[in-house]
């Protein structure tokens, strides 16, 4: 049996998310016997229990980080949760192994529409162009990169159109569909 942490790091998921949320809410369904840390809700004052993050981590053998992109980039929370978490020693280093040979799985959404994150796009850069800082985490730390799980169009500030949060809501259903399925063929 695999033991799936999914780890989820929006800065504020309650209130101000539509597409995250609803990922979260359809892979508790997908995935019931995975275990879901809500960043946020865990540590609202930013204080990361590193022990109790590392267990968790210890106890999976696929991870998914679950973000929205944040200025191209993970919310200030999961970055801070990795910072504190992944000590040298523990996770990399001459004496961290601790997470060598876990899967990871990027989970991510943006706001802008899909189209937006292509060389030709208003990004001026391909989706894949903003995997490196993960990529490069998961060889330092012996970890294997499965690959990653993207959906745009997804903007919280379409939440005032109730046709518009069924879409997003659609499009989170089918994000967490592809998740689950990419956690099965491992």
């Amino acid at each position: 049996m695999k033991n799936v942490l999914i780890v989820e790091g929006h800065r504020d998921s309650k209130n101000d998310s539509v597409a995250n949320k609803q990922i979260i809410e359809d892979l508790r369904e997908l995935l019931p016997d995975a275990e879901i840390s809500i960043l946020d809700e865990l540590y609202q004052n930013f204080e990361i229990d590193v022990k109790a993050e590392q267990e968790k981590l210890e106890k999976s053998d696929i991870i998914v980080l679950q973000f929205p992109l944040f200025w191209y980039g993970m919310p200030s929370i999961m970055n801070k949760w990795m910072e504190d978490t992944f000590e040298h020693g523990w996770s990399h280093g001459s004496t961290g192994n601790k997470l060598h040979g876990k899967k990871l799985i990027a989970s991510f959404t943006a706001g802008a529409p899909e189209e937006a994150y292509q060389k030709d796009g208003i990004m001026g850069y391909g989706i894949e162009e903003y995997l490196p800082p993960i990529k490069s985490m998961c060889g330092l730390c012996g970890m294997e990169f499965v690959d990653y799980v993207f959906t745009g169009g997804v903007s919280f500030e379409l939440r005032t159109n109730p046709d518009e949060v069924e879409k997003i809501k659609a499009k989170a259903k089918s994000h967490a569909e592809k998740v689950a399925s990419l956690i099965e063929e491992i």
